[in-house]
């Protein structure tokens, strides 16, 4: 896992208690967004669900980079999932559902989180979609003995 950098002025995740915040997160290799556009104007919705896949991914490498030795991410609780696209294009969750998908696959057996998924207009450096995510952290079983 690698931690994800904050692209500005920001914390890619902070924790309260044993609750984990992350920042939101576009869908970006080696610092740089895969792609930039709109969903529905040259992002189809196949297209649109990978790039939601991988910020859930970078979301969930944000929520871990601050766990401490012995800590686990437990549960994902909420997510958000941000969709840059067209005034017209209206399949919003069916996007946002990768995002849910890369959850249940990283943590089966947990329950899905509760999900927003929100159609805006653009998003930061053009990115098609932004996932940010609240998270349950807990100390390992092994590591509590």
């Amino acid at each position: 896992m690698s931690a994800p950098q904050a692209a500005g002025s920001y914390s890619v995740a902070r924790a309260l208690g044993e609750l984990v915040f992350t920042a939101g997160m576009t869908p970006r290799r080696d610092g740089a967004l895969v792609t930039t556009g709109l969903l529905g104007a040259g992002i189809g919705d196949d297209e649109g669900r990978q790039l939601t896949a991988l910020a859930t991914v970078r979301a969930l490498d944000a929520a871990a980079s601050i766990l401490s030795p012995g800590e686990t991410i437990a549960e994902v609780l909420s997510l958000t999932v941000y969709v840059a696209s067209t005034p017209e294009f209206t399949r919003h969750s069916h996007i946002a559902d990768a995002a849910s998908a890369v959850v249940g696959d990283r943590m089966p057996g947990t329950e899905l989180p509760v999900r927003a998924t929100v159609g805006v207009a653009s998003l930061p450096g053009g990115a098609p979609v932004e996932v940010q995510l609240i998270a349950r952290r807990v100390v390992e079983p092994s590591a509590a003995r």
